[in-house]
């Protein structure tokens, strides 16, 4: 069975343990710093909880655990497009799956490192029949996460091929709140973002701290700035800081859209908040032949009682 392959090869004992849950394979992290877990499939984190705070990531409870269903919650990998597929300058097709194909495919489980209070995963994902299909071929993705007390997640992209290579990319990380109408988010201030909920109208942040009011769904553009999330009822501060990614994704669907979610429950949007270190629209790459891109994001949360 692959569960023992991979267990033979990788794991730790106490430390880092793979197991059959919901009949899709998970690795399951234990340190002193932190509590973790991660899917193969979608090389997807799930859980991250650093000792003595609350856990970071959230996860909807109604989440389907099922191959080639996509997780609600964590940190999805999205790759080649953002949202529904787009004409590109490399194609005009618009098939295929909302946010791509990279977080429902079965990643490879590359090294399990332990060093320290941390431990560094790293997977991979190549080309396939799904992603040959939709018209991706020569390429290989490698996410590394190093999981301890913080969080250093970096998704490279490497082109293999002979012509340019278009895509949009995100880490698309779900965030565990209080209550979603009482926390701050800064750092995006003088920023333009296109409102999807107001016909992708370009506007300018104008609000030092931004707080939410309803469904929202921005990417904000052209900024490599660090986002705050400060936190009143957990009491703590998240700290989302970003390299190699010119857009910062808000979104929150609130009640209205929740309630046609089927793997969210009708309260969940009050517990959560996306907030997503990306490459998309006006900030999609090409990557030339033989060339590579790292898109790299950092967590650290900070409780009141520490500052």
């Amino acid at each position: 069975m692959l569960k023992d392959v991979l267990s033979e090869n990788f794991a730790k004992s106490g430390i880092f343990e793979i197991e059959d849950q919901h009949g899709l394979l998970r690795g399951t992290i234990t340190l002193p710093s932190c509590t973790s877990e991660l899917y193969f499939q979608g090389a997807h984190l799930t859980r991250w909880q650093p000792t003595g705070h609350e856990p970071v990531l959230f996860l909807s409870e109604r989440s389907a655990f099922l191959p080639g269903k996509a997780i609600r919650g964590g940190v999805p990998i999205i790759f080649p497009w953002f949202g529904p597929r787009s004409a590109t300058p490399s194609s005009s097709r618009t098939d295929g799956p909302s946010h791509g194909f990279a977080r429902t495919a079965d990643w490879q489980l590359r090294s399990a490192t332990v060093g320290g209070d941390s431990i560094s995963l790293e997977l991979s994902l190549g080309p396939d029949d799904v992603s040959r299909g939709l018209g991706y071929d020569n390429f290989l993705l490698t996410y590394k996460l190093t999981i301890g007390a913080e969080l250093l997640l970096q998704l490279k992209v490497e082109n293999h091929s002979d012509n340019a290579l278009h895509f949009e990319e995100a880490l698309h990380t779900y965030l565990m709140v209080g209550d979603t109408k009482q926390i701050t988010i800064a750092g995006l201030a003088d920023t333009e973002y296109l409102d999807k909920t107001d016909g992708f109208k370009r506007k300018l942040e104008k609000e030092s701290r931004l707080v939410l009011t309803g469904e929202t769904d921005r990417p904000y553009v052209n900024t490599e700035a660090a986002v705050a999330l400060t936190d009143p009822v957990l009491k703590r501060t998240i700290t989302v800081s970003k390299e190699n990614s010119r857009t910062t994704v808000i979104w929150n669907p609130w009640s209205e859209l929740t309630a046609k979610m089927a793997d969210m429950s009708p309260g969940g949007w009050t517990r959560m908040v996306c907030i997503e270190s990306a490459n998309a629209g006006e900030n999609s790459i090409t990557l030339e032949p033989g060339a590579e891109h790292t898109l790299e994001t950092r967590i650290v949360t900070l409780n009141s009682s520490d500052a």
